[in-house]
Parts: structure tokens; sequence; C-alpha cells
């Protein structure tokens, strides 16, 4: 077959990584990214820590509105589709990048394959869900990474081309985090390089990046259950989406010295910081799932999540917290009290040993039987 991916985000590129190896060795596969996380800090490192090929298509569609990125990826998109006229167009998520390669394809005549689908935080409030829900209905192939996503299209009558695989996402988080389980070798070199102190449970790892999370409210919120969390014996490593940042700046919130806000990291950093931390805070997707696969405690900053299934199987580890500071305080001293995180952390540590969920398999292999 001759698939073109569509990708234009870190969490994608994450997930092609996953199926990149497999696809190509036994299909044609047309490139696109639309560089919707547009600088080297949020992608370009990617692609080669990831061992990812150049792409085929770099569109450099960046910045602005959702409406202004998909209203030039539309018709980018439908260009290649007419040039490399593909089988099927592969899309992965709920992003931006994602609705506008369905709807060209679709629009092309062309069958649209969705890594991730099925999933619902069941608030239209967030963008991501809309994307969602309109790429499954469009979708030919919907590949869903859990039981509940099953559920979900099946109550949206979406029976025909679903495909229970697993997760792409824990595919490459089992081939990559055994590297980073020693901490003797996995901090140091990421220490230096942000110029901080790193030890097993001495710091606790944080990212936000959501659209919901930048409003001045939202900003003062999470900044304050970031200060609460801080400590001069442990602190808060923030790792900060550029959009974020400069919804931080604009609110007039202030962090204490004791959060130390960094770039956005590359995958290998991310997944070690995250497995030897004394707990995660965070509201992105991707985060929630490595750390639970980690084992890492985690709290959700949203109020709500499209990953339902990973908080039921934490058995408490991971707890949707919103923006609730008396919550989040609480549950933080449960899961990652300071006197043992340290131990904690090590133990976790030393007892990982993360399996695949063979996701990158069944996707190929679900292609290749409706081929």
């Amino acid at each position: 077959m001759r698939i073109l991916s569509v990708v234009g985000t870190r969490p994608q590129l994450i997930k092609a990584a996953a199926l990149f190896p497999i696809l190509r060795s036994r299909h044609d596969e047309v490139f696109v990214d639309t560089g919707q996380h547009w600088d080297d800090v949020m992608a370009g490192d990617f692609f080669a820590e990831l061992g990812l090929p150049k792409p085929d298509h770099a569109l450099g569609i960046g910045g602005g509105t959702s409406a202004e990125q998909v209203g030039r990826m539309l018709p980018a998109i439908a260009t290649i589709l007419a040039g490399e006229r593909p089988d099927a167009v592969l899309v992965y998520g709920d992003t931006n990048s994602t609705l506008s390669g369905a709807l060209a394809a679709v629009t092309a005549g062309v069958p649209v394959a969705h890594v991730e689908a099925g999933l619902r935080s069941f608030d239209r409030r967030m963008p991501e869900e809309t994307n969602r829900i309109l790429t499954d209905h469009v979708s030919r192939w919907l590949f869903a990474p859990t039981p509940m996503a099953v559920a979900n299209l099946a109550a949206e009558g979406i029976r025909d081309g679903v495909v229970l695989t697993g997760d792409v996402m824990q595919d490459l988080a089992a081939r990559v985090s055994g590297e980073v389980r020693d901490a003797a070798s996995a901090l140091p070199p990421i220490a230096e390089r942000l110029g901080l102190r790193l030890a097993p449970g001495a710091y606790v790892f944080a990212t936000i990046h959501r659209a919901e999370n930048r409003s001045p409210q939202a900003v003062r919120a999470w900044a304050t259950i970031l200060a609460a969390a801080a400590r001069p014996d442990r602190p808060v490593i923030l790792a900060l989406h550029p959009g974020t940042r400069a919804a931080l700046e604009a609110s007039g919130a202030t962090l204490p010295a004791e959060v130390c806000v960094v770039a956005p990291q590359g995958y290998r950093s991310t997944l070690a910081l995250q497995l030897h931390a004394a707990a995660v805070l965070t509201d992105s997707g991707g985060v929630q799932r490595e750390s639970a696969w980690l084992g890492v405690p985690c709290l959700v900053l949203r109020s709500s999540t499209e990953w339902v299934e990973a908080v039921e199987a934490s058995d408490g580890a991971m707890v949707v917290v919103g923006l609730d500071l008396g919550r989040a305080v609480v549950e933080l001293e449960r899961l990652a009290p300071v006197e043992s995180s340290g131990r904690l952390a090590e133990a976790r540590a030393a007892a990982h040993a993360l399996q695949p969920a063979g996701a990158a398999e069944a996707i190929v292999a679900a292609l290749e039987g409706a081929a």
C-alpha cells in the first residue's frame, strides 16, 4: 500500500516513531509534517532522537489560531494528495493536523486510518474533543487503544472498521524506558544540561500545555498548585510549552525559585525525568500514560481525561485533581511523602519492566487485511 502519514506535533512524532519501522518495512509511506509544533525546541530535535526520516513534505504551518491552522493545512495537504495519490491517509491523535489530514483525505476520496480512535473526555470545550469526534466519523479504519475507546465508538454507532490495537506509545516507551532505568547514568547528563541537581525522588516533574490551562484564571490556579508542591529540598521541574510560557508571562502570575522552568525536553529525557521523579503533575495525555506505564504517582491537572482506564488501573496512583489546590496538596502528600519519596523512586526504577503493547504490528496487519 501507499500510505500518506500526517503528523505535526511532538506526541504525533512519538506515535509515528513507534509505527514507522514496521510500516516502512512493508509498505510505501509518504511522511508529511504540517509543522504545527514548528520550532526545533518543540519538534525538530525529535526527528533525530527518534530515528524518524526527514519529512517528504514539510509544510511549516505553525502559529495562529486553530481555525487559521486548519485553514492553511487543508489546501496544502489536498495538493500533496493530488500529487502523491496514496491508498490511505494515516492520522494520529486529536490535533489540528489530525483533523486537517482527515478532512483533506475524505474530500479527495481517500480512506482515512485514525490511530487513537474512540477516545473521549466528554468535554466539548476542548478543541481536541471536537477533532477526535470529527476524525472518527470520517475514518474507514479506527485503531482504538483501549476497550473503552471501542465502547465509545459503538455508543456513537461506529462499529465497522474498529480494531482494538493497544497503544502505540506503549510500544515506544517499552523500547526506550530500559535505557533510562539507571538513575546514575540517566540523570547526570540532564542535570548538567539544565543546570540543576537531580536525584531519585528529589524533585517533582510537571508539564502544562493545553489550551484550557492558558486563561489567566487557569494559569494563576496551576501556578499556585506548583508553588505549593515545590520545596527547597524537592523542587518542581516544569517543562513548559512556549505558548503556555507566554500565557504565564501575560497572566502576571509568578512562580517561586523552587519551580524551575525549563524548555520541553526530548523523549528520552522526559521518560527519565518521569521515572525518577517523586511524582508527576501534568495536563498531557501522553505524559499521563507514560507515568502510568512507569508506575510514577501522577496528578492530572484537568477536570476530565480521555484516558479513564489509566486512572482506574492505577490503584489510586493517578488522580484527576483539576486545578483544585487543596486536593492537589492532599494527594501529593499521600502519593509522594517527602520523607520517603527518594526510597520509593529508587524501588520503582529497580522494578521497572515495561512490555510493548504490540499496537504497531496490529495496526499494520489491519491495514493489510483490508487492503
